[in-house]
């Protein structure tokens, strides 16, 4: 029998998204070790009993990260789909374009933070990767999950949720901006003195179909203290030289 640490060192490699054969040679243990550690197979009691009893903040009272979480909210309410399989296992997946590579890191990142028992896998598709995590809990986290599209039903906080994204609001903005959102360069012609001068500013945009989420996003921008409006009837703009240099301090340009 491995001794604690190589076990629970392994795990946490597993749920950064690393393979089983490069956890084994990070850890110097044999790939048959870890890929049982990984399944469960023939597991030391007192892992399978963490795992059991320890998996879910909600139910089994885990302390949370709270700012992972209110990112991970951020990605999920945008780019995010929780599906069940089989044995009532939850599949949360995150949809991430492949232009954003550190994008799709912070993905997994804040999956494995939010959910360490476990983990983190991805998925090619044509122009994005699916960051995906499989938990019996998942949908205890994100009650939003239901039937059907999140624009075509409500989306309301829990009062748990709004506990953290009221302390969180960083994180939160941050997950809606690199789902829906962008920043980038706006270019308007304006004429000066009987000529057409150009000029260039930065600014944020976010665009969604659900007005729950669009309020959600104007709600953390004002705890942010951040200057916003509706640029369309379904997109949110902050163009504001002092506004964007507050959201940046959050956010920043996607990568």
């Amino acid at each position: 029998m491995h001794p604690r640490e190589p076990v629970d060192r392994a795990l946490r490699l597993s749920a950064l998204g690393y393979n089983d054969r490069e956890v084994a040679a990070f850890c110097g243990v044999s790939l048959g070790a870890v890929q049982k550690w990984r399944t469960g197979v023939r597991r030391v009691r007192e892992d399978e009993d963490r795992r059991r009893n320890g998996s879910c903040p909600r139910c089994y009272n885990r302390p949370l990260d709270r700012p992972s979480y209110s990112y991970l909210l951020g990605l999920y309410l945008g780019d995010g789909h929780i599906s069940l399989g089989p044995k009532r296992v939850h599949r949360l997946s995150i949809f991430c374009g492949d232009s954003w590579p550190g994008l799709i890191e912070a993905a997994a990142r804040n999956l494995a933070a939010v959910m360490p028992t476990s983990s983190v896998s991805r998925r090619q598709h044509t122009g994005c990767t699916e960051v995906k995590s499989y938990s019996t809990h998942w949908a205890c986290l994100f009650p939003q999950h239901g039937p059907g599209k999140k624009h075509e039903r409500a989306i309301v906080l829990a009062d748990w949720q709004h506990e953290i994204v009221t302390e969180h609001p960083g994180p939160l903005a941050r997950g809606l901006i690199h789902s829906d959102g962008y920043r980038g360069t706006n270019r308007v012609r304006r004429p000066v003195g009987g000529e057409d001068k150009w000029y260039e500013y930065p600014r944020y945009l976010f665009k969604n179909e659900s007005a729950d989420i669009l309020r959600l996003y104007g709600e953390a921008l004002d705890r942010l203290g951040v200057a916003w409006r509706y640029n369309k009837r379904n997109e949110i703009s902050v163009a504001r030289r002092d506004a964007v240099a507050r959201l940046d301090e959050f956010v920043g340009p996607k990568f």
